[in-house]
């Protein structure tokens, strides 16, 4: 082993612990180690930044904003009201509505545009029709990932094998030529989310009603301007506690205090959220000898909702993947500031976090809970920072908006849906390349101004396409430094006593695991040379090896981190990390087999 083989093991070992510690953004841990390899000068800087000339990254990014438009047009809300109907009979059923329909769409669509979707339609379908979201939200994003199996277009893995087999000489992906394999694994998949998964997944309340039931057992005081108690310490004024009472923690503009110091100052318009005693409130605290100090919630008496400032709404949001939002505290992120939202909770792994939030450091997953001003939904839809979860017009009480309500619908749909058929048609028939389509689609859409320049360009995912360029790139490395040969050969060696097939389950277990720990666009990358390797020496066919990682590295289902929809509804869901093992791990190994078994007799080998 050389010493720019040794450089490459290193660089990626360092990646892959990077990625999973979530030390940096993907993007950024992918350009540091491209950067590494090319400054040692194991890739020259042409070789390094070819992957970003890839006709991938234009399709996938035309694909965003024909998503972006379809979103906006109001066509995937009638096709959520459609899905969803009035079925409360049993979570089979409605599973069995809908899961195959979600596929049908991700299958033509980008999946992740389709579960930010369907994620706050199906929160506020369940919390009116009083089913257990969490049943329903894991179930949402594994039906996206087996609907990108069938097609071209179905998610961005298949598109990067595209751009790769052609830039290698072979001949691209033809529209519909996975669903030979990828059918069948949908059809698998589907069944097992219909019949097997209402058994393993966990029945947990919304995280929002959770918070709400903890609300409802505060008495919330505000302090006044001008309050004498103002600049004087709790310990000083004897606001620790109240008879029956004690203080709980303190929601100051968008930082939350909790547990509250005795030496904590207090400032004009701070919260002070009492927790009675015993968790029942008999009466409210006596304010008398307090000036400057109102009451401005209290617990609800019987079964009535306290209302909620009919200006405010309740809004929840993941945060993204490579948002600027990670790695920052929640005192930084000046959400305030910038978005009119105050923090009122933070869940890390289906846990409320009960420190104090303003130095408590984000990461991609963390959902945020916010009060926010009206129309945040509408305002913030696109940004960078956050999937928005929750449903236009937020969550506070008699907020029942429908999300159909602030969407065009009219003449944008009917050219969104006709701009989506006629790129599929073109695509399909072998006419246009996919690239080209796409930006044919992408202009149609700007010249009958169904979508904004502006918001054409926020739709786009600029993170993913840098993760492929910079895959693509590491990939040249091992490709040209023989390090992908000398994987290829070990697996070779250890596979190819046993047959083909065996050779074949050796990719697809590598692939697999791989795509859990650096998503499934960077492992495709890292794998095609390895692939290409395997075949070389075992004077194989390659294409069916081609297939299987593409196929393989879209399966991450046990993880919530390896594929962007899980960690979309992880945090909605209020899921624990360990629940995606419990629900997907045989769901995958049913997968994984039926890749071996059915490659070689489409794909001869």
């Amino acid at each position: 082993m050389g010493f720019e083989q040794l450089l490459i093991f290193g660089v990626l070992l360092c990646a892959f612990i990077g990625l999973a510690i979530d030390l940096w953004s993907p993007d950024g841990i992918l350009l540091t180690a491209l950067a590494i390899l090319t400054i040692s000068g194991v890739l020259s800087l042409e070789q390094a930044f070819e992957g970003f000339a890839n006709t991938t990254l234009v399709a996938l990014g035309s694909l965003y904003v024909v998503s972006a438009a379809m979103r906006e047009s109001g066509a995937l809300d009638r096709a959520s009201s459609f899905i969803l109907g009035n079925e409360t009979r049993s979570i089979q059923r409605i599973l069995l509505r809908l899961c195959p329909s979600v596929s049908l769409y991700s299958a033509f669509l980008n999946n992740t545009p389709v579960v930010a979707m369907g994620i706050p339609a199906i929160r506020q379908w369940a919390l009116k029709k009083n089913i257990v979201v969490s049943k329903l939200l894991m179930p949402l994003s594994f039906a996206a990932i087996l609907g990108g199996l069938c097609t071209l277009i179905g998610t961005s893995t298949n598109l990067i094998t595209h751009g790769l087999l052609q830039s290698h000489g072979f001949e691209g992906l033809s529209f519909f030529e996975l669903a030979w394999v990828g059918v069948p694994c949908a059809v698998a998949g589907l069944l097992y989310l219909v019949f097997i998964s209402p058994m393993l997944t966990p029945a947990r309340r919304d995280i929002r009603y959770e918070e709400e039931q903890i609300r409802n057992l505060l008495v919330e005081i505000e302090v006044k301007k001008g309050a004498d108690i103002i600049g004087r310490t709790i310990e000083e004024v004897g606001l620790g506690e109240f008879q029956g009472f004690y203080l709980s923690r303190i929601n100051r503009r968008d930082l939350e205090i909790a547990p509250v110091p005795k030496d904590e100052k207090l400032h004009p318009g701070d919260h002070l959220l009492y927790a009675a005693k015993g968790g029942i409130a008999v009466k409210l605290p006596d304010l008398a000898d307090y000036s400057g100090l109102q009451v401005v919630h209290r617990p609800p008496r019987n079964t009535e909702r306290g209302a909620e400032k009919p200006e405010r709404e309740l809004h929840q949001v993941v945060v993204k993947e490579g948002s600027p939002l990670g790695g920052s505290t929640v005192e930084e992120a000046k959400l305030l500031e910038r978005f009119g939202a105050a923090v009122t909770g933070v869940r890390r792994r289906g846990k409320r976090i009960d420190q104090p939030l303003g130095p408590f450091v984000l990461h991609p997953g963390d959902v945020l809970l916010l009060d926010t001003s009206r129309g945040f939904r509408e305002a913030h839809e696109d940004t960078k920072d956050f999937f928005l979860t929750s449903a236009a017009g937020g969550e506070a009480a008699g907020a029942e908006k429908s999300i159909e309500e602030h969407r065009s619908g009219g003449k944008n749909l009917y050219v969104s849906v006709a701009v989506l058929v006629g790129i599929v048609s073109l695509v399909a028939t072998g006419i246009v390349h996919i690239a080209l389509a796409g930006i044919l689609g992408v202009a149609v859409l700007l010249s009958f101004d169904v979508i904004k320049a502006g918001e054409a360009r926020k739709s786009v995912d600029w993170t993913v396409l840098i993760v492929i360029g910079a895959a693509i790139g590491l990939g040249k490395a091992m490709e040209v430094s023989g390090t992908a040969e000398l994987i290829g050969q070990g697996m070779v060696d250890l596979t190819s006593a046993y047959g083909h097939r065996a050779v074949l389950a050796g990719v697809v277990i590598v692939t697999g695991l791989l795509t859990e720990i650096i998503t499934n666009n960077g492992a495709v990358a890292l794998m095609f040379p390895i692939a290409l390797s395997v075949a070389e020496s075992q004077g194989i066919e390659a294409r069916g090896l081609f297939i299987a990682i593409t196929l393989v590295a879209s399966m991450s289902l046990i993880t919530p981190i390896g594929y962007q929809t899980n960690l979309m509804v992880y945090g909605p869901g209020n899921y624990r990390f360990t629940d995606f093992f419990k629900v997907g791990f045989l769901l995958e190994l049913t997968l994984w087999t039926l890749v071996i078994i059915l490659v070689p007799i489409f794909w001869p080998m």
